[in-house]
């Protein structure tokens, strides 16, 4: 069972809080909150395939993009604000842990695929779903997106099952559920309560397969069994 992290394992993020969290960590750049956060969009391919380093370096590019040659203070600053900022959309769905626990506890191998930047790499760790994950596959380690296929066959390797062994459960953010399709995965849309207020990138918005209101009901899906159960 493999899952999407952002919008998936998380709640949607409203595009206000979006606002929010880069207006934070651009004042101590002194950089206008609108410039940092087109800043941090226009740049969202080269950051989720881990093309600018880490995150000073990430953010020390950036602010020269705006016109901006912060110190090193001011920069650790930023950096600290981002990491805050990250940490509240790293707070799970309330479904979430109990139903990756049930589905190890039932001997399913959980895989993650994430279309994101440095921040999760660097807080995977700490997170308390970590425990219950198999493998992941994050894009700004592998220097590539959804949907490229390479990501897909890499976590079904990961976990030692074959792509067709696979269910992809996402938002449809980055076109992964056709990604997945096209792997010879069974994917799902999670279509929660929430999905309209999340801002993704690609997102499969006319998605004609089967779809799920929470994250809970896979745990009910037709023929989930272990790879060698009957």
């Amino acid at each position: 069972m493999i899952f999407d992290f952002f919008g998936t394992l998380t709640p949607s993020t409203p595009e206000a809080t979006w606002d929010r969290h880069a207006a934070q960590s651009a004042a101590p750049l002194g950089i206008p909150a609108a410039t940092w956060r087109r800043a941090l969009d226009d740049s969202w391919d080269e950051r989720a395939t881990g093309r600018l380093g880490g995150l000073t370096e990430t953010f020390r590019a950036l602010a020269l993009r705006c016109g901006a040659d912060p110190a090193p203070g001011p920069l650790a600053a930023s950096c600290r604000a981002r990491r805050r900022c990250q940490q509240e959309l790293f707070a799970f769905r309330p479904d979430t842990e109990p139903t990756l626990a049930t589905l190890r506890a039932n001997g399913i191998a959980v895989g993650v695929l994430s279309d994101c930047t440095v921040e999760l790499s660097e807080a995977w760790p700490e997170l308390p779903i970590a425990g219950l994950v198999c493998a992941r596959v994050l894009s700004c380690e592998e220097g590539r997106r959804k949907p490229d296929r390479e990501l897909f066959l890499l976590l079904a390797r990961r976990l030692g099952v074959a792509p067709a062994q696979c269910v992809y459960v996402g938002d449809g953010g980055g076109r992964e559920l056709s990604g997945a399709a096209g792997c010879g995965m069974t994917p799902y849309m999670l279509r929660a309560g929430d999905w309209h207020d999340n801002k993704v990138h690609d997102r499969e918005q006319a998605w004609p397969g089967p779809y799920l209101g929470s994250l809970a009901e896979v745990l009910a899906l037709p023929g989930l069994h272990p790879p060698g159960s009957a």
